[in-house]
């Protein structure tokens, strides 16, 4: 078959020859014809008559060169498919590669993997998107038909980053560029928390300086001096913005058309009010993007952020266009810049990351304002894999969550340090001068939490029957706990203490005994220790179906004393297994004795 290609390469090349020969010898005959005998001029048409044959002989074997290879001419995707040679997976157990970066060598994959690192996310993949992608458009119907106001009210943008990717700032800002009406947007504030990363520096400023050929004094830049977390950096952003709404936003992100007037619209509607867009999900890996549902942002006890649903109005509405109401924010959020001043701004004395966004919004609530989220509003975030630049944060989110139950939750913020597992007096933990903040709530005329919580957050569970919490432990062995065991899974275990939550037990008024944490929400299950009547292995089940099928589950129980069921006067205990092993038992009760961690003084 190659020889018959090139035949028809080599035929073609000759067809071109005698082509231009022909025209060459055309000319000839005209110029010369009235100067020669006619002689002459009939054997020039009998050599064209030579050529024409000749050409007529080499066009019917070029059609059927061009026949032979369309029959058996293999298909692109076979050649590549023959001459291909995969590159084996470097890291197979990255998650970076699990459904990305088939194709590329191993230099590449070297590349991809140190930034992936480094980053959290993709940056050899964000380095080579365009910065001006269109994203699909996530939106309900009934927004693209709704209509805002001509005379919204004007808003700064402000990036938080701490040494973020350069391509992936560049992306936000241009599709900020791209999807704010230019009458709408005042300026972009980049808060540069002590990023160091040389890209950052001078290759940043150069992209800023060429916005500003075009759109002068569009992006204003704050640089700390020192690393200052999340809560700072957004004070310093906010103070330094002055369009009449201030959004606040990381800078792993990317908006999407019509992100900015649904907020706007709210805000101009009523000034009081917190917004916050919906965020759809970045993939770390290849920056596909997936829609998320619209839905309220939450908090549990120890005041990590969730996702919720929305109340039951909002649901019966059957209008998923329709603007919910939310406990709290989860960090990005756009408000009325000069209200935001008037309840207090934001936190400075939280430290570093957590927390912050659960007391903007139990503050915004209390002191006269409220929360929603706009689901017209949609924004796409990188969620990345790993923080590869951020320590340990629990004990940071402890040590903020701490400072916001002092501040805002009066009697219930000994809920706050049960979930943590805290003790209710002298806990040591260092919380910064609330002084201040308390001064504010006071002057503000905020209301109490229980107001909050009867009418902005009834889903939260209050825990008001509590009457011990943490480990439980035997004093036969001291060293070891009682443990939820594997999950999931239906038998708790005896197992080396190490008093984190599979080990956290609490005990309530009603007699049960609740064993691997106990959850925030009413609507979430816990699991209850139950005596199954017979044999001798204990059972956790769900409380509610225990309660509704008459189990076992109520128990006798004083600090230093035995654990006895109160149904079958049988006892929780320590014995030995088969193997010798020290396992738990239901058996007869033998005078063994147990404390638990924390005890709740009766109030």
């Amino acid at each position: 078959m190659k020889s018959r290609v090139r035949q028809a390469g080599g035929v073609g090349v000759v067809i071109v020859i005698l082509v231009y020969t022909c025209i060459f010898l055309a000319r000839h005959l005209t110029a010369r014809a009235s100067s020669h005998e006619g002689v002459a001029v009939e054997k020039v048409f009998k050599r064209l008559d030579s050529f024409e044959q000749t050409l007529h002989r080499l066009e019917k074997l070029m059609e059927e060169a061009s026949v032979h290879n369309s029959v058996n001419k293999p298909a692109p995707d076979a050649i590549q498919h023959k001459t291909k040679v995969l590159t084996p997976k470097l890291y197979p157990n990255s998650f970076l590669f699990a459904k990305w970066g088939e194709g590329l060598s191993e230099k590449e994959q070297k590349e991809a993997e140190s930034l992936f690192r480094v980053y959290g996310y993709n940056v050899f993949l964000s380095n080579r998107l365009p910065l001006d992608r269109k994203l699909s458009d996530m939106r309900d119907p009934r927004c693209l038909a709704k209509t805002y106001p001509k005379d919204l009210p004007s808003i700064s943008v402000v990036l938080i980053y701490l040494n973020e990717a350069l391509s992936v700032i560049k992306r936000a800002i241009r599709s900020l560029m791209s999807h704010t009406p230019r009458h709408l947007l005042k300026e972009i504030v980049l808060v540069d928390d002590h990023s160091t990363y040389n890209d950052l520096g001078r290759p940043l400023q150069d992209y800023i300086d060429g916005i500003h050929k075009d759109k002068p004094g569009l992006i204003k830049k704050v640089w700390h001096q020192r690393q200052m977390g999340l809560s700072q950096s957004r004070i310093s952003g906010w103070k330094r913005a002055t369009g009449d709404v201030v959004a606040i936003l990381d800078a792993h992100v990317e908006v999407t058309q019509g992100w900015a007037e649904p907020l706007l619209s709210r805000i101009k509607a009523d000034r009081t009010v917190v917004v916050s867009p919906v965020f759809d999900k970045i993939h770390f890996d290849d920056f596909s993007v997936e829609k998320y549902l619209s839905a309220a942002q939450g908090f549990d006890w120890p005041l990590w952020c969730m996702y919720e649903s929305f109340d039951a109005e909002w649901l019966m509405g059957n209008d998923q266009s329709r603007p919910g109401k939310s406990p709290s924010v989860m960090g990005i959020f756009a408000a009325h810049r000069e209200f935001l001043g008037e309840i207090g701004g934001l936190d400075g004395g939280m430290a570093v990351y957590g927390g912050e966004n659960v007391e903007l919004g139990i503050r915004v609530w209390s002191c006269g304002g409220s929360v929603e989220v706009v689901p017209c509003s949609r924004i796409g975030h990188i969620e990345r894999s790993h923080k590869p630049y951020a320590q340990d944060l629990a004990p940071l989110m402890r040590r903020n969550a701490l400072r916001v139950a002092e501040v805002w939750m009066d009697e219930y913020k000994k809920n706050v340090m049960i979930a943590w597992n805290l003790p209710l007096q002298d806990h040591g933990i260092e919380i910064g001068d609330v002084a201040e903040r308390k001064k504010l709530r006071e002057r503000l005329q905020c209301k109490p939490f229980k107001w909050y919580l009867d009418n902005v957050y009834p889903g939260l569970a209050t825990w008001e029957d509590l009457l011990g919490y943490g480990v439980i432990r035997n004093s036969l062995l001291r060293n070891f706990c009682v443990d939820q065991g594997p999950t999931p899974g239906s038998i708790p275990i005896l197992y080396g203490c190490h008093f984190q939550q599979p080990q956290h037990c609490y005990y309530n008024r009603d007699g049960e005994i609740i064993i691997g944490g106990l959850k925030s929400h009413k609507y979430n299950q816990n699991r209850c220790l139950v005596d199954p009547g017979s044999g001798s292995t204990p059972t956790l089940l769900d409380c509610k179906l225990a309660k509704q099928n008459q189990k076992h589950m109520h128990w006798d129980f004083e600090q230093g004393k035995q654990i006895q069921n109160k149904a079958t006067k049988r006892c929780f205990e320590i014995g030995r297994g088969e193997d010798q092993v020290h396992v738990l038992i239901i058996q007869r009760c033998t005078g063994q004795s147990w404390t638990i961690e924390h005890l709740i003084p009766n109030l």
